[in-house]
């Protein structure tokens, strides 16, 4: 009895295929789990002035949280050179990107397309939004090439227009790290005298422990989260 027939034992039961991209996600995944040992840090980001810097813009010129985090991203890149490295077939060599490529998973009627933006620390914010924008528009209509989703450094995960507090991305090899985003909240932060107002989100880094130790995960975080409060930088 095959597992179909063993669950319709218990009631109505119906098979639907899988689609073709489907099911190579799902291999791609299953063999990222299983040939990466992975590890997640997560941590608090103050984004009260990241806020405050989107909404000192006229609204048809607001830019994404997220655009700010690819931003940080490269930045941050630059003083962790290892978060940017792929490990060499036989695993005795690391192969550094001299270049700062952020992968943006982005969720359209095939599922889950993940396209790079190409040397962000030489495009602003608003270039960024735009070639971000058109990815998303394409990716509705047709999919997106496989060259457009090829040789990112890091791949940053948003779930901030649908919830969470927190999660375990896979990492996308042969990348080394993956950033998850959750969306952004009000607290109420004590400042020794009373409460105020802050605004904050959860960085959820998932990375390769065979390349990157916890130590080193929780400063690249902690290196984001300070250039991510410093928005006029960006």
């Amino acid at each position: 009895m095959d597992l179909e027939e063993y669950l319709a034992t218990f009631g109505e039961v119906e098979k639907v295929p899988l689609t073709r991209f489907q099911q190579v996600v799902g291999k791609r995944l299953s063999q990222s789990w299983q040939a990466i040992p992975h590890v997640t840090h997560h941590d608090f980001v103050d984004v009260t002035n990241l806020d405050a810097h989107r909404q000192a813009m006229d609204k048809s010129e607001q830019i994404s949280p997220l655009l700010y985090i690819v931003k940080a991203l490269g930045k941050a890149l630059e003083s962790f050179p290892e978060f940017s490295s792929s490990l060499s077939e036989d695993g005795k060599s690391l192969i550094m990107k001299r270049y700062a490529h952020v992968g943006v998973a982005i969720d359209g009627p095939l599922g889950l397309l993940v396209p790079v933006l190409r040397n962000v620390n030489s495009k602003s914010l608003a270039e960024l939004a735009a070639e971000l924008s058109g990815f998303t528009v394409i990716s509705r209509d047709k999919g997106l090439p496989v060259e457009t989703m090829s040789g990112g450094s890091i791949t940053v995960s948003s779930l901030g227009n649908v919830g969470g507090v927190a999660f375990s991305p896979i990492v996308n090899p042969p990348e080394v790290a993956i950033l998850g985003v959750t969306p952004m909240r009000t607290i109420a932060f004590w400042t020794g005298e009373n409460f105020e107002p802050r605004k904050e989100m959860t960085l959820s880094l998932s990375y390769d422990h065979r390349i990157i130790n916890g130590v080193a995960a929780a400063k690249f975080v902690r290196c984001i989260a300070d250039l991510m409060k410093e928005p006029n930088l960006l």
